[in-house]
């Protein structure tokens, strides 16, 4: 009997074919035009530390809030087969309460970073538990349903502060957003793998991935299965909150301040992209995080690439959207069928081809 053809983009390694070929590629082009871009230097920073310092530092730790929110979109586009658009506007919301919280006391210690952490993430949680309730409970289309904190997120940031902008100085939100002493390794690079650990723990000790792959597929089946797919909906959206208020806490770490207008402007639309060149569909179903955080890091390879080439800021994303649509174009169902059908071809000649050979001698 024989035996079922594996397809090349339904295992592991496949699905992380689109961003390890990205990443390559843009290692092999940076590397052509400046041997010595991703060199690394042990630098002294204004604090008097060691720091590590150079392009590929700026790589991994520029792309930190992005990777965390990668994260969580992950989730919620497995389980609702849509995407939150309204990340952005929540890491404000989140931000704003941080900040909030962190000037209310006379000094800011250990224990009030803690308490304006801790207070950041319950009220991401609640506003990310509003955009699942909409989608879940109330079957809105989940760009639709978030469209709504999208339009309104920053003027609720707005008004936490009173439309100021206060800064915070702190010698723990400094190393929150730059460096530990002693460490030379940025922070936010630090808790993105730590964030990432978390993830894995959570998957290994709980059914999380598998309920939430099967709600993605196939909601009813999931349901006849005896699995919650509303809870587990929400419950997607409640972890993105999380990922939300941790990027949002180090957005305003690294600038000091809270900006509700500018602070992770646009990330939405990267997130998405990151899931999406990560390998994973964006119709919800099998899932793979280190493909998303892959593509985050991608995202953000490409921009000091142009960043470095002398590109102008306001000609960046124009070259970013060529880029990232020929990737998102290759990753598409029709190539990947295409791409699968050449290999099935060309396997199924090998054997025409030894048997000829074998008929002639």
């Amino acid at each position: 009997m024989k035996k079922p053809e594996k397809k090349f983009f339904s295992n592991g390694l496949g699905q992380l074919a689109i961003p390890i070929i990205a990443i390559c590629v843009l290692v092999i082009f940076n590397l052509i035009r400046d041997p010595s871009f991703f060199g690394i230097e042990l630098l002294h920073n204004n604090d008097g530390n060691v720091v590590l310092s150079g392009n590929l530092i700026s790589i991994i730790n520029g792309a930190s809030e992005l990777a965390i929110l990668a994260m969580g979109m992950t989730l919620v586009t497995a389980a609702c087969g849509g995407q939150d658009i309204s990340v952005g506007a929540a890491a404000a919301i989140a931000g704003s309460v941080f900040v909030k919280v962190l000037k209310s006391g006379q000094s800011i210690g250990a224990g009030t970073v803690i308490l304006a952490f801790v207070l950041a993430i319950v009220v991401a949680i609640l506003f990310a538990s509003f955009n699942g309730t909409l989608v879940a409970v109330f079957k809105i289309q989940p760009m639709i349903a978030t469209l709504i904190l999208y339009t309104c997120g920053r003027s609720i940031a707005y008004w936490i502060n009173g439309g100021a902008t206060p800064t915070v100085e702190s010698g723990i939100i400094n190393a929150i957003g730059a460096f530990i002493p002693g460490i030379p390794l940025p922070t936010p690079v630090i808790i993105v793998v730590i964030m990432a650990v978390l993830f894995k723990l959570m998957f290994h000790f709980t059914s999380l991935e598998l309920f939430t792959q099967s709600v993605g597929i196939n909601g009813s089946a999931a349901r006849l299965n005896g699995i919650n797919s509303t809870f587990i909906k929400i419950l997607s959206f409640m972890i993105l909150g999380v990922c939300v208020a941790v990027a949002g806490c180090i957005g305003v770490s690294r600038l000091g301040l809270i900006n509700h207008e500018t602070l992770l402007i646009d990330i939405e639309m990267d997130a998405i992209l990151a899931v999406a060149i990560g390998g994973n569909s964006l119709g919800g179903g099998k899932f793979k995080l280190s493909g998303s955080i892959m593509g985050a890091y991608v995202i953000q390879m490409l921009t000091i690439t142009l960043y470095s080439m002398k590109v102008p800021s306001t000609n960046v994303k124009a070259y970013k959207a060529i880029v990232i649509i020929l990737l998102v174009v290759i990753g598409s169902p029709v190539v990947k069928k295409w791409f699968e059908k050449t290999i099935s071809r060309f396997k199924n000649r090998k054997p025409e081809v030894a048997a000829k050979g074998a008929g002639e001698s």
